[in-house]
C-alpha cells in the first residue's frame, strides 16, 4: 500500500505553527524546502550540524508530510485548511508516493568513505576497496558520525598519522562520542585503552555496537566515565560546547600528551584559542570544505 504525501506552500513566519500541527495530525515527517529553489529567487540558508536552524524556514517555503493513507492526507487538509492561520497558505496536492525499494534507495546514498589512500569507512553492505589496508565498518544511524562529513574525517586523518605503527595514541578519551567513529580508528591504530563518552545514551549504544561490529575493545558510557588522564583526547562537537568544556578537556590530557578538537568553522579560530589559552597553545592542523581541526600539546 502507498504512503501519500501533503504538499503546501507557506510564508516563513507559518512554517513552524504548520509542522506542529502536521505533528499532531499524524504526518509520519515533515521536510521544508525552499519554493524558489532552482530559480533567481532562490535563498541559501547556512547552520551548524546539531545546532537549531537559523530560520524556520524560506519566504516561500514548500512543505512536504508523508502520511500513511490518503485518507489521513485528505483529512489533515481539511483541518489545515479551515484553521485561520492558514490564510496565507496553499494547499498544492495530496498525492500518492511512487513504491520504492527504500532500504536499496537509501543504501545507495551510502559508499566507502576514503580517509587516507590505505584507510577507509565501508558501510556492511559495500565490498572495501581493494587499496584499504585499514577499514572501520559502520553503517549509518542515529548518532552523529558516519565519516562522511569533513569534521570526521579530519579527526581520522589525524589518528592514521598519530597512530601505530610509527606513532603512539595511547590511553584515548573520545568526548561526545557519537557513533564511536573515532574511538573505533583509534582502536584501529594502536590505542592501549579507549573511553568514548557521550551525554545522548543512543550515542552510547551505537558506539558499543559498532565496536563489537567492528571486533575492537572499548569502554563506552556517560561522561562521568571520563576518569584520570589521557595520553590522546579527542572531541569531535561544535565551537560553543567546545568553549566551555576547555578546562574539563584540558585537565583530562596528560603532560606531553595530544588534544584534538573538531566541530570548528574558520572563521571560529580566533575564539577557540583565546578560550584554551589559560591551558594550551591551540593550533590549526587541517582545514576542510571550511572546517577547521585544531590541535595541541599539554
Amino acid at each position: 500500500m502507498s504512503m501519500f504525501e501533503l504538499i503546501l506552500l507557506a510564508p516563513v513566519h507559518e512554517v513552524e505553527t504548520l509542522s506542529e500541527a502536521l505533528d499532531a495530525l499524524d504526518a509520519l515527517s515533515v521536510s521544508v524546502e525552499d519554493a524558489d529553489a532552482q530559480t533567481p529567487a532562490e535563498q541559501a540558508l547556512f547552520g551548524e550540524p546539531g545546532m537549531p536552524p537559523p530560520k524556520a524556514g524560506w519566504e516561500r517555503s514548500r512543505m512536504v508530510s508523508l502520511f500513511a493513507t490518503g485518507a489521513l492526507a485528505r483529512d489533515a487538509a481539511r483541518v489545515l485548511e479551515a484553521q485561520d492561520f492558514f490564510a496565507g497558505c496553499q494547499l498544492v496536492a495530496v498525492q500518492p508516493v511512487p513504491e520504492q525499494d527504500w532500504v536499496r534507495l537509501t543504501q545507495s546514498q551510502f559508499t566507502p568513505v576514503e580517509i587516507t589512500p590505505e584507510f577507509w569507512i565501508v558501510p556492511t553492505w559495500h565490498e572495501p576497496p581493494a587499496q584499504a589496508k585499514q577499514l572501520i565498518r559502520l553503517d549509518p544511524g542515529l548518532a552523529f558520525g558516519t565519516g562522511t562529513h569533513p569534521t570526521t574525517r579530519m579527526c581520522l586523518r589525524w589518528i592514521a598519522g598519530n597512530g601505530a605503527p610509527a606513532k603512539s595514541l595511547g590511553r584515548v578519551l573520545d568526548y561526545g562520542c557519537g557513533s564511536g567513529i573515532l574511538a573505533i580508528g583509534a582502536a584501529k591504530f594502536g590505542a592501549s585503552a579507549i573511553d568514548a563518552v557521550d551525554i545522548d545514551e543512543a550515542a552510547v549504544g551505537s558506539t558499543r555496537a559498532n565496536a563489537e561490529a567492528n571486533h575492537v575493545s572499548l569502554q563506552a558510557g556517560l561522561p562521568d566515565k571520563a576518569i584520570g588522564q589521557y595520553q590522546t583526547v579527542l572531541a569531535n562537537i561544535l565551537a560553543t560546547p567546545l568553549k566551555v568544556l576547555a578546562p574539563l578537556l584540558c585537565s583530562h590530557v596528560e603532560k606531553g600528551g595530544h588534544l584534538v578538537l573538531a566541530g570548528i568553522l574558520e572563521r571560529q579560530a580566533d575564539e577557540l584559542k583565546a578560550a584554551y589559552l589559560p591551558y594550551c597553545q591551540l593550533q590549526v592542523h587541517d582545514q576542510e570544505e571550511g572546517w577547521i581541526l585544531m590541535t595541541a600539546r599539554l
